[in-house]
């Protein structure tokens, strides 16, 4: 990095492409999909062993499951970034929202889509959604810290103008130096949410259905809405109730999450339900 004469740091610029064989190539925001995937997919199998999780969810069953989740996320993501935030340009240039790789992806949107996906697909298999949910809500905060830092790394998604240190002038944004907010967003959303929802896990969260799922649905409305108060916003949207759009969206999580976690709270725990049913049958 280099200092500049505004005690700012310049943006390092990183090769948009981060692996070629030939005519192939795997962009960062890319990799970071696939990389986050993989982990999760890793993380969660992990935590579907009994003495974990007894939700009777299975490794073969999230296997299974790991297809109809990425097309959720690939779906559901990319639908909600162009109803959510850019529905007028992609209007007006509809075969745009087909090319994902050129980026452009809503956590909100993907989080619905992978809603979708594992209520149908626990009917299916006669599973419990919300055990499902406290599973994949404990590795999510891996993918979200890669795609933060794919975002710094493609440059996107800066920060508001600053004068702090390690304010950092990106080169699509102008002159101006602003908060590196891709990496603020990434130690929230990632590396902090993950930590909290790895003791949660811990303290047994996983015996009573939906607290691990609301309790990350709080820690992201909560670090999302933090974030926002140092990423640029759209401008051509402004703010709404004074709230940014990710703010805003936030709103409907963080309650959810609360009612998940309070209801969660006044259940009776999984094993202890499954034993005193499997006394009365005997």
């Amino acid at each position: 990095m280099i200092e500049t004469a505004h005690a700012a740091l310049m943006f390092p610029q990183f090769d948009p492409v981060a692996v070629a064989l030939g005519p192939f190539e795997i962009r960062w925001y890319a990799l970071a999909y696939i990389v986050g995937l993989l982990a999760g997919w890793r993380y969660c199998r992990w935590l579907t062993e009994p003495r974990r999780s007894p939700a009777g969810i299975s490794k073969e069953a999230f296997d299974d499951f790991l297809f109809w989740a990425i097309l959720g996320v690939v779906i559901g993501g990319r639908t909600g970034f162009v109803l959510f935030y850019a529905p007028f340009y992609y209007f007006d240039h509809p075969l745009q929202a087909f090319m994902i790789w050129k980026g452009g992806m809503s956590f909100h949107g993907g989080l619905l889509g992978v809603i979708v996906v594992a209520w149908f697909f626990c009917r299916n298999r006669g599973l419990p959604f919300l055990g499902l949910m406290d599973i994949v809500a404990c590795a999510t905060p891996i993918g979200l810290f890669l795609g933060r830092i794919a975002n710094f790394i493609n440059g996107e998604l800066w920060g508001r103008p600053s004068d702090l240190p390690w304010a950092m002038i990106f080169p699509k944004a102008g002159p101006i130096p602003r908060h590196p907010s891709q990496l603020y967003e990434a130690t929230m959303e990632g590396i902090i949410l993950f930590t909290v929802l790895f003791f949660v896990m811990r303290s047994g969260a996983l015996q009573r259905y939906g607290r691990c799922a609301g309790t990350f649905l709080v820690g992201y409305a909560i670090a999302r809405s933090v974030g926002e108060i140092f990423r640029q916003y759209d401008t051509d949207v402004g703010l709404i109730l004074g709230m940014t759009q990710g703010q805003l969206y936030s709103v409907p999580m963080l309650l959810i999450g609360l009612y998940l976690i309070f209801t969660a709270r006044k259940a009776q725990p999984r094993v202890a339900a499954e034993a005193k049913a499997g006394a009365k049958a005997k």
